[in-house]
């Protein structure tokens, strides 16, 4: 199965920010001390040109994260976090080189997906040393040597724009051991000229070359309306708690729907629910599920107002049971969704034989993902 879905909080056309820092900062539930970790950094040029890349982004992100759904690395399964940026919008600061951190790095993947689905493109600069070095010294990237830590960078114009030099860039992120991968939304002598090829070598990366404006081959398959029913199902598994629970809960609905009405939405849908049968999606800041899965978990230091409706009614004892039964009831749909998934591989597989080269953002970061999370000791399932 391909890997993630690709990631922005963006700015509204006519120079409006979308949303303030503190409103798009999304919970991350700390992974487990022994636990492993990848982590990447999407930035997207958003700048008017580039519409076709964030159309790829929003349709493709699951594809990126489930490439990891069966990985392992030293026998556990890793925790993926993506931080996504936006550069080379008008509609951002000046000041600040027309770019913009999105999001952090965060395993929260429906408020990855939210963001993607509000970027806007709007013309700019693009300045790709300075926003690779923001990237590698704002974001919390993990001290371990044995951590795949890379930057993917999607644009179409000279990588040598801006006051901020791409070499020093690209030879600060590879000394801190984070790999820089350049993918030029053009023709490949094009980009070559442009020194995004350059930029990657400089930084132990892959230059990619993809087709933005290209039309992506989304296959229905006979497991669709199944894998459909049981998403719905697993929705009702969720229980929200505290300040954030209706809202992850609206969330979780509403990428779903974003996901079904983008273009070929029964394949986007799909993929999406392949990533919510897995364990990267973990949702414990607003889920009482995936929150009593932590050692400390207590249910009886919550107060009644921060339960759902159904649970204030309900005794200590009868919480616990209740938590209980909606997680037997998860992990059983999941184990559905998993089993249909890997038909619905195969059937798109067989169909994929007869469109010819992938050349989508998907496949170009899947591709690069698979080969330098295999040196740190990731192990994938064989496709």
């Amino acid at each position: 199965m391909k890997l993630i879905h690709t990631l922005a909080c963006a700015a509204l056309s006519l120079g409006i920010l979308f949303q303030s820092r503190a409103e798009s900062t999304p919970t991350v539930a700390k992974p487990a001390a022994d636990q492993p970790v990848v982590q990447l950094a999407i930035l997207l040029d958003t700048s008017n040109s580039m519409d076709g890349l964030i159309a790829q982004a929003k349709t493709q992100l699951w594809n990126i994260v489930n490439e990891f759904a069966t990985a392992k690395q030293d026998g556990k399964a890793p925790r993926v976090q993506v931080a996504l940026y936006q550069y080379g919008n008008n509609g951002l600061s000046k000041e600040k080189g027309w770019m913009q951190q999105v999001l952090p790095l965060t395993d929260d993947l429906d408020k990855l997906s939210e963001q993607l689905f509000a970027l806007k493109t709007n013309g700019g600069e693009e300045y790709c040393g300075w926003v690779i070095k923001d990237a590698v010294s704002e974001l919390a990237w993990d001290a371990s040597s044995k951590t795949y830590k890379a930057i993917f960078i999607a644009g179409n114009e000279p990588f040598t724009q801006g006051p901020v030099s791409y070499v020093e860039s690209c030879k600060g992120s590879i000394a801190k051991g984070i790999i820089v991968n350049t993918i030029h939304c053009g023709p490949e002598q094009q980009g070559i000229d442009g020194k995004w090829k350059d930029g990657a070598a400089l930084a132990d990366g892959r230059y990619l070359v993809i087709n933005q404006d290209a039309r992506i081959a989304h296959i229905a398959a006979p497991q669709d309306k199944d894998i459909a029913g049981l998403n719905s199902k697993l929705n009702s598994t969720y229980i929200g708690y505290g300040a954030g629970g209706s809202a992850g809960k609206e969330r979780q609905e509403k990428q779903d729907a974003n996901a079904a009405a983008a273009p070929g939405g029964s394949t986007v849908l799909a993929t999406r629910a392949l990533s919510k049968s897995s364990a990267n999606y973990s949702n414990s800041g607003w889920d009482l599920v995936d929150r009593a899965k932590a050692k400390d978990f207590d249910i009886s230091k919550l107060k009644d107002e921060e339960l759902p409706e159904e649970m204030r009614k309900l005794n200590a004892e009868e919480r616990k049971a209740y938590i209980v039964k909606k997680t037997a009831e998860r992990e059983a749909l999941q184990k559905e969704l998993g089993a249909l998934a890997k038909e619905r591989e195969k059937f798109v597989a067989e169909k994929m034989k007869e469109t010819g080269k992938d050349t989508s953002l998907g496949a170009a970061v899947t591709g690069a993902v698979r080969e330098q999370a295999s040196k740190k000791g990731v192990v994938f399932e064989k496709k």
